[in-house]
C-alpha cells in the first residue's frame, strides 16, 4: 500500500558547538532544544569537554581540519536553514567556522559567544575573543551574549569605567552584528531583563521572573531556540520573543540531574499532563 500522505520536511539547523557529557549544555542541549521545536539538528563538533553539572574540568578542541570536514560534508548534502554557533575552543576553529559560514551568506547565523561556564570557568582566551570580533561578528545575524560577555566582547582600552549595556550593544553592532540580544541572567536585578538591540537602538525589552537556583545550559537553550524559530520562518524579533518564552518554561521546569546546577527540561511539554497528574495526587 503506497503512502500518499504529504511529506513535511522539518527545518534544518547546523550547530557548531562542543560536546557536554552531562547534556546540560553544548551540542546536546542544542539537539534537544531544536528537536523539541520541531527542527532537525545537524552538528559539527568543535571540542570535547570534561564537565558535569558542577563545572567544566577541561576543554579539548577538535582539529580545525576535522571540524571543517564535518561541516562541509553536511552542507554539500543537506540544505541548511540557519547556523547556530556556540563554544569554538580555539582560534583555529574560529577561523575555520568563519570561512565555512562566509560561503553561505544567505543563511541566518545566531552566535552565542560562550566565554565562560555557568560557574565562571574561563572558556575563551583573549586571542579567541579577538578572532571572534574580527571574523565572526561581521557575519552574525543575531549575537546572544549575557551581560558579562557583552562587556568583555565590547571592552575598549579607552574605557575609564564599565560601559553601559546600550554602549556595548552599539559597539558590537558597529563590529558587524546585525542584532544583539543581551540577557540579564547574570545581573543583580530582581527580575531578568533581556534587551534586543538593532542598528537604531533598543527594539524590545522583555522582563522575566528570576527563578531560584542556577542553570546549566540556559544560554545554549535560548540561542538554539532562536535559531530554530528563524529557520522555521520567524523574523528575528518574533524568534527572540518565542524563544524566550520557550526557554523560561524549560528553566521553570528544570530538574537537578546531578549535584550541581539545574538542567533545563527542554521537553517539558511532553511531560505536562504527567507532571500535573503527579501534583494533583
Amino acid at each position: 500500500m503506497t503512502n500518499t500522505l504529504p511529506v513535511i520536511k522539518p527545518s534544518q539547523v547546523l550547530v557548531f558547538s562542543a560536546s557536554d557529557p552531562s547534556s546540560g549544555a553544548g551540542v546536546q542541549a542544542d539537539i534537544l532544544t531544536l528537536a523539541s521545536l520541531g527542527c532537525h539538528p545537524l552538528t559539527a563538533i568543535t571540542a570535547l569537554t570534561v564537565q558535569d553539572t558542577v563545572g567544566v574540568h577541561s576543554v579539548h578542541p577538535v582539529a580545525a581540519e576535522l571540524l571543517e570536514l564535518q561541516a562541509r560534508a553536511v552542507l554539500e548534502d543537506m540544505p541548511v536553514d540557519a547556523f547556530k554557533i556556540g563554544l569554538l575552543g580555539s582560534v583555529e576553529n574560529v577561523l575555520a567556522v568563519a570561512e565555512i559560514t562566509a560561503d553561505y551568506p544567505e543563511i541566518p547565523l545566531v552566535f552565542d559567544p560562550v566565554l565562560a561556564s555557568g560557574r565562571g570557568d574561563d572558556l575563551s582566551s583573549e586571542d579567541i575573543i579577538s578572532a571572534m570580533r574580527e571574523m565572526l561578528l561581521p557575519q552574525t545575524t543575531l549575537l546572544t551574549p549575557n551581560a558579562p560577555e557583552a562587556r568583555r566582547l565590547a571592552e575598549s582600552d579607552e574605557d575609564e569605567s564599565e560601559p553601559t549595556l546600550e554602549v556595548c550593544a552599539q559597539r558590537l553592532i558597529e563590529m558587524g552584528a546585525e542584532y544583539v540580544l543581551i540577557t540579564g541572567t547574570h545581573e543583580n536585578t530582581p527580575q531578568v531583563v533581556n534587551i534586543l538591540f538593532g542598528a537604531e537602538g533598543e527594539i524590545r525589552r522583555d522582563t522575566w521572573e528570576r527563578l531560584p537556583g542556577s542553570y546549566h545550559g540556559s544560554g545554549c537553550t535560548l540561542a538554539s531556540a532562536i535559531a530554530g524559530c528563524i529557520a522555521s520562518g520567524a523574523s528575528v524579533e518574533e524568534a527572540v520573543r518565542d524563544a524566550q518564552d520557550y526557554t523560561w518554561q524549560a528553566l521553570a521546569k528544570g530538574f537537578r540531574g546531578g549535584m550541581g546546577q539545574f538542567i533545563p527540561d527542554r521537553l517539558f511539554w511532553a511531560r505536562g499532563d504527567e507532571a500535573e497528574a503527579s501534583d494533583a495526587e
